[in-house]
């Protein structure tokens, strides 16, 4: 039997193994020797597939480094757009957080073991070529958000600055909570959810409390995690 005369569902299933073959082997090869080392030679050789092959699902190297992340950051998109319309902006996006981790791992495990997009992560950090790449997808990221919010509360984004500024407050906390849990001693996705819950919590208290009024300032705040030396 051609491919051409397999079944619509066996075809597609086999396209999508070869797809997540090809992720897991460069990101295997990404965290071990190196985004800039690795070619993509290596990664189709791995897979026992042609370059035609690759670039038939992925545009480049940056796509496949960042594909995870992205299918991360899409999972909470899909989150707040289903939130109740009554939750305000900031309750909906810190409930579209706890919503999404729900289920985050399981979208990670369908298409590469957890462990290994821990290290694609603290890869992506370390890599000043792929962490330029996610912080302009961020922005992109940060106007499709700021829409949705706008959207949510009836308002016209582009006169009202309210929702790009609320949503930058909110992927700024995300974005140093990333980078705190890729430098800590504990890097299991548990420790990144409980850190990044823990420090929306203290986005709104941060912004409006006076942090110099008696009873306000406490100790270390439970979000801190150790970073390694």
């Amino acid at each position: 039997m051609t491919a051409a005369e397999q079944p619509t569902g066996l075809r597609a299933l086999k396209k999508q193994r070869t797809r997540d073959a090809l992720l897991r082997a460069a990101l295997e090869r990404f965290t071990a020797q190196g985004y800039e080392q690795t070619t993509i030679d290596e990664i189709t050789d791995a897979v026992d597939v042609s370059q035609r092959t690759f670039f038939r699902y992925y545009a480049s190297k940056e796509e496949v480094a960042l594909a995870v992340v992205e299918m991360v950051e899409n999972k909470f998109v899909e989150a707040l757009r289903v939130r109740p319309p009554a939750e305000g902006p900031m309750e909906a996006m810190r409930n579209a957080v706890a919503s999404a981790w729900t289920t985050v791992g399981e979208t990670i495990e369908s298409v590469v073991p957890v462990e290994l997009y821990m290290r694609t992560y603290r890869m992506i950090e370390s890599t000043p070529a792929l962490l330029a790449v996610h912080l302009r997808r961020s922005v992109e990221l940060e106007e499709g958000l700021s829409r949705l919010v706008a959207d949510r509360e009836g308002l016209d984004v582009d006169t009202d600055p309210r929702p790009r500024v609320i949503v930058a407050a909110f992927t700024g906390v995300m974005r140093m909570t990333g980078r705190l849990w890729g430098k800590g001693q504990d890097t299991g996705l548990d420790a990144l959810r409980a850190m990044s819950e823990c420090f929306i919590d203290h986005l709104r208290p941060a912004l409006t409390e006076d942090w110099r009024t008696p009873g306000q300032a406490g100790g270390p705040s439970p979000c801190t995690t150790r970073t390694s030396a």
